[in-house]
């Protein structure tokens, strides 16, 4: 048995050693990875440890010619098809971006852009696949991405930390809120949110001044904060909003009418129920008119038809409708 055991483990010993050395020469040759603190410092160096490290930013992306991932582009200057590193080539990509939107774009404004709305401006040559990296499975904080942006723009760019972090412009500001808005929800992104919304919503509830009025105008919805509007999808019963609470009106036959009383007048009402249909119903043909507070005309299997994906998506979406200001 000795000897048995003093043939195998040699053996063991080598597999674990050639184990090894395969992960550390794939780390390096992606550029290798280093350490994230966990306190993140939103400078260059502290970004650039994101990049290489919990970001994973390597695995599809290079720097000049530290890492071999290609299925991005390049990040640092790199031949004939990137003759300007990241920093350089943001400000041109700036100028695309402001003659496209008619908005002016600065180049941090772009560098934001690209990793909030990463499908917003496609590199020619490239998928429009790039990972949502402020939800899961990647989920950088806000502090996070300032701190990537500063490094990226730190890449042969004009480095200034005031327009990344403590005086961003109003462009910037607004991916910075659709960002916290996202983390805040779990992760979801706000964009496909607005589809899911379109989608499940749009039909019953206002807002911009687009779409049904079954249901309340969400305009400002934020101010109820999260809590309040994932309550109002997973048990819209208990989230009823003053002014659409459910009526069940029964007639003499018997015959129920079931949804919101939107008027009351002379000798009739109208009951408008989920689909939008309206009711309208004499007094005189009304045997019972009770309101129904353990109902809503708002779906209560909504949530079983959205993915856990939906469901974050529309709530980092909802969450982004913020109150105006006032003038």
């Amino acid at each position: 048995m000795n000897v048995t055991i003093t043939r195998v483990l040699p053996f063991l010993l080598i597999v674990l050693g050639i184990y090894l050395w395969i992960g550390y020469s794939i780390t390096e040759l992606t550029g290798g990875e280093r350490k994230t603190s966990a306190a993140v410092d939103v400078s260059p160096e502290g970004g650039e440890a994101i990049y290489w490290g919990r970001g994973r930013c390597f695995t599809c992306h290079s720097v000049g010619g530290q890492g071999s991932a290609v299925r991005g582009p390049n990040h640092g200057q790199f031949g004939e098809k990137f003759p300007l590193p990241m920093g350089a080539r943001a400000v041109e990509r700036a100028k695309e971006r402001s003659e496209k939107e008619g908005t002016e774009f600065t180049a941090v404004d772009y560098m934001v852009e690209s990793l909030a709305s990463p499908g917003a401006y496609v590199v020619n040559g490239y998928k429009n696949e790039m990972a949502v990296v402020y939800a899961p499975p990647i989920s950088l904080s806000l502090k996070e991405i300032k701190a990537v942006v500063a490094y990226l723009m730190s890449l042969g760019g004009e480095l200034d930390m005031a327009a990344i972090d403590t005086a961003p412009s109003e462009q910037t500001q607004a991916f910075y809120s659709k960002i916290a808005a996202a983390a805040e929800a779990g992760g979801g992104d706000p964009s496909a949110g607005a589809i899911v919304y379109e989608d499940n919503c749009s039909e019953c509830h206002m807002l911009s001044e687009e779409g049904g009025e079954v249901g309340p105008v969400l305009d400002g919805i934020s101010a109820k904060g999260l809590k309040f509007i994932a309550e109002a999808i997973l048990q819209p019963a208990k989230s009823l909003t003053k002014g659409f609470e459910t009526y069940i009106a029964i007639n003499k036959d018997g015959r129920q009418t079931i949804g919101l009383k939107t008027r009351d007048e002379g000798g009739e009402i109208d009951i408008t129920k989920a689909t939008g249909d309206v009711v309208t119903l004499a007094k005189g043909d009304i045997k019972e008119i009770k309101m129904d507070d353990t109902k809503s005309v708002m779906p209560d299997d909504l949530s079983e038809a959205m993915t856990v994906k939906d469901y974050q998506d529309i709530l980092s979406f909802l969450m982004l409708q913020k109150p105006k200001a006032a003038e």
